[in-house]
């Protein structure tokens, strides 16, 4: 099974505002919300896969009941943790005209270490070995910046494979515990090495460096625009990036997040791994707010994936 956390989920609410001005009022053309939040992202993107999900996390009031009830209309299965207190909502700000995308991230909830240990709990009296667990997106205020160093170190204890998904300090502390994959994009394995990585050579020297040092099994690093690199013990290939008409950006990891997960659980080679992460990034690209893409238009992309080996 697979299972996905959302420490700090979101209503995302998505409008197009075309030639955003600032400090001047803007008119709203187009306006969308979606259940949102990296793990909820991944678990939508699943379930177009053809996939199933568990989606956990931590959720209050009347926006987390909203959220809870817009992904079980998804059919996907849920097992949140009501706390005291409001569901952030997230606005995202879509410039038709200009071709920006502007967030503006609410902070979410406040929670107890009593609150992290009660989901964490939850989560590995279910597990089983091997199942899959995506760790990804902000934690909650009060959350220790060491939190996804504990979940790793549990799941992997637990015999489950864990998918880390996180940047900056959050990265760091969770590397430590030895995740089986991480997909950090170009700028961040720039950060968590201090150095400047300018080439596709660099990147992928440098995946594999940490792969040594953490114990870490395979890692998948994206590049935006350009396409990403997937580096494992044995081979490491770059994948181009696709060229598609931008909807919107928000959730595009996410969705490559979902299929490595669909990829592991299925047992596919590197190479279905890439077309199918590849080809699923690109068309939630081609989407509107956090809304995951139908798998036909996934399919119809696959055939367009272009890579080499390194």
């Amino acid at each position: 099974m697979i299972y996905t956390v959302s420490l700090n989920p979101a209503l995302d609410k998505t409008v197009e505002i075309p030639s955003l001005s600032i400090d001047s009022v803007n008119r709203i053309t187009a306006i969308r919300t979606d259940p949102g939040g990296k793990g909820i992202n991944v678990s939508k993107v699943i379930q177009k896969l053809g996939g199933r999900s568990v989606a956990m996390g931590i959720l209050g009031g009347a926006v987390g009941h909203s959220i809870e009830n817009a992904l079980k209309e998804q059919e996907i299965e849920c097992d949140f943790l009501f706390v005291d207190g409001e569901t952030r909502t997230n606005l995202k700000i879509i410039d038709p005209v200009s071709h920006t995308n502007t967030d503006l991230n609410e902070p979410g909830l406040t929670v107890s270490p009593d609150i992290l240990e009660q989901i964490l709990e939850r989560l590995t009296a279910r597990l089983l070995p091997g199942d899959l667990v995506i760790l990804s997106g902000s934690l909650p205020v009060g959350a220790p910046q060491d939190t996804y160093y504990g979940w790793v170190k549990t799941c992997r204890e637990a015999g489950a494979r864990t998918l880390l998904d996180v940047d900056g300090k959050l990265l760091a502390a969770g590397m430590q515990a030895s995740p089986y994959l991480i997909k950090p994009n170009n700028h961040e394995l720039q950060a968590a090495l201090g150095k400047s990585l300018e080439t596709k050579e660099a990147l992928a020297d440098a995946a594999r460096s940490l792969m040594e040092q953490y114990g870490i099994k395979k890692v998948v690093v994206s590049m935006g625009g350009e396409g990403a690199l997937y580096v494992n013990g044995d081979e490491t290939i770059y994948a181009e990036g696709l060229p598609v008409p931008v909807g919107s950006t928000v959730g595009a990891g996410d969705s490559v997040v979902a299929a490595l997960a669909i990829a592991e659980e299925r047992g596919l080679s590197l190479e279905e791994t890439l077309r199918l992460s590849t080809a699923t990034g690109a068309a939630n690209v081609m989407c509107s707010g956090s809304q995951a893409a139908e798998y036909a238009r996934i399919e119809a992309l696959m055939p367009q994936v272009r890579f080499c080996y390194l």
